[in-house]
């Protein structure tokens, strides 16, 4: 069959009563969650993870993605209008989207951000539909010991890609390791680091770490602040719509962002920031209006705000035929498979085919949605902005213990729940990213069982994982991403990573 053939199938999956209810709920929790100020992707992603639990798998996932989009939706309003990025790649967006809505231009900004990232979310996930099968087929091939390789890819380029600390970043992913051996042995049977205690023979649940590290700890961070910045709304005045000249102005960029943003997010190295950072650099050369660039001009709103969006599908790619987050929020998403007992990779889309594509198809149709929704509805999107922080943070608190009670009722998963997140304030307070630990927690298994079986085959031989093309490929990258940040920073650049990592994604 071709991919236009499982793309039909899957938009008949999506276009079901039911699957069309849970995406309408999803993009527009996402969106209402997503435009709070200081909440991005990961946090609305991981607050709202347990309502999924009583779904369906399909149903869950396609709600999952409405959040997912609705989340990214939701950071360009508060950037425009707040002036306060609730992620790292809506920095570049509040630069010039605040000015314009300073000078009474925030509609304009909110519909070419809007219109945009429907654009590149509907090419990117076309593009993700072709690509996934070609990837997919790739990855077949491998065994034990390309799987491991490429599971040091991915622990290496979360851990040090990004942030002003390598060592920092693979120290978070070393207590997600230690996390990860608790419970019984997957191929022993032999119970580790239990101490006793028969509710850690299950192991640390993901959904309760994620929740508590991203919801709780971010929530209690952020609360910790304080009002130390006088924060203004800049109303929406005059038209929402977009002039001919704004339109004229704006489709360019709406294409470079989604060209430059969907390849890197779908590497394994990749991150929304990055994508961001360059679009705006390209517009900044390419304008005809350079003077406006900084008192905000629109091409630096819809060229930062496409390649965001494409790079959010661009994620989907190595998370759904390789099984490898490359983010904090796609790190989430994989919690969300894995409480149903699905493992994403390229035996995914051989045993789900269905499940898959309609949560590919789902895309779609979140976008359609998001589109409908947030350019008529701002105005109370903007009320939500209003929203006085002590009740806000209070609500993100209780809202995501009820979730967890709910999901797993149990006094110990409570306490776990609340020891997390000081633990997930504690480490942001010191500078130490939270997105490794989740990424070890999820992957860390795997990996062991992967490097279990390669040295099985290879009778304890250690070369073993290095005689395979492919694995020596693999580790190279891993290498490489270990490196090249290095550099980076030993040539001044590292405070700009310092502040994409101050806000994971």
């Amino acid at each position: 069959m071709s991919t236009f053939d499982f793309l039909a199938q899957g938009l008949v999956v999506a276009a079901q009563p039911m699957n069309l209810i849970y995406a309408l709920i999803g993009v527009t929790l996402g969106t209402a969650v997503g435009v709070l100020p200081g909440i991005g992707p990961a946090l609305t992603v991981a607050l709202l993870l347990p309502i999924t639990f009583q779904l369906d798998p399909a149903g869950s996932l396609i709600m999952f993605a409405g959040i997912y989009y609705g989340g990214m939706y939701g950071g360009s309003t508060t950037s425009i209008l707040l002036n306060t990025p609730g992620e790292s790649a809506s920095i570049v967006t509040a630069l010039e989207g605040n000015k314009m809505a300073r000078a009474g231009r925030g509609g304009p900004a909110l519909a070419t951000a809007a219109i945009g990232s429907f654009i590149a979310g509907l090419i990117a996930t076309i593009g993700l539909a072709f690509i996934a099968p070609v990837i997919v087929k790739l990855a077949l091939v491998f065994g034990p010991r390309e799987y491991f390789a490429l599971m040091v890819l991915a622990f290496v380029t979360v851990s040090s890609a990004f942030g002003d600390s390598t060592l920092r970043g693979l120290t978070s992913l070393f207590v997600g390791f230690a996390l990860a051996i608790i419970g019984i042995d997957q191929l022993s049977g032999q119970a580790r680091m239990s101490f006793g205690v028969p509710d850690l023979l299950d192991g640390v649940e993901v959904t309760t770490l994620a929740v508590a590290m991203f919801a709780i700890g971010e929530t209690l961070y952020i609360a910790a602040q304080g009002n130390r910045v006088q924060e203004t709304i800049e109303a929406v005045r005059g038209s929402v719509w977009m002039t001919a000249k704004d339109w004229s102005r704006s489709w360019k960029p709406w294409l470079r962002g989604t060209a430059i943003g969907f390849p890197i997010g779908a590497m394994p190295a990749g991150g929304a920031e990055i994508g961001t950072f360059l679009s705006y650099a390209a517009e900044k050369r390419l304008t005809k209006h350079p003077e406006e660039f900084g008192n905000g001009a629109i091409e630096g709103v819809a060229g930062p705000e496409a390649a965001n969006n494409a790079s959010a599908a661009g994620t989907l790619v190595p998370l759904l035929t390789l099984g490898l987050p490359t983010s904090a929020t796609a790190a989430i998403m994989l919690a969300g498979f894995q409480q149903y007992g699905l493992q994403p990779g390229p035996l995914l889309f051989a045993t789900n085919p269905q499940l898959v594509w309609g949560l590919i198809a789902s895309l779609l149709i979140a976008n359609l949605m998001l589109l409908i929704l947030n350019l008529p509805l701002v105005g109370l999107w903007v009320k939500l902005l209003t929203i006085p922080r002590p009740w806000l943070y209070a609500g993100i608190l209780l809202f995501a213990t009820l979730g967890t009670i709910g999901a797993n009722p149990s006094v110990f998963e409570l306490g776990m729940l609340l020891a997390f997140g000081v633990v997930g304030y504690a480490m942001r307070v010191l500078g130490y990213p939270i997105a490794p630990v989740v990424v070890g927690l999820i992957l860390g298994p795997l990996a062991e069982q992967q490097l279990r079986r390669a040295l099985a085959i290879g009778q304890g031989d250690f070369t073993v994982l290095i005689t395979s093309p492919i694995a020596a490929t693999l580790l190279f990258l891993a290498a490489a991403a270990l490196v090249v940040p290095l550099i980076l920073r030993l040539r001044g650049r590292g405070k700009i990573l310092g502040q994409l990592a101050a806000n994971e994604d």
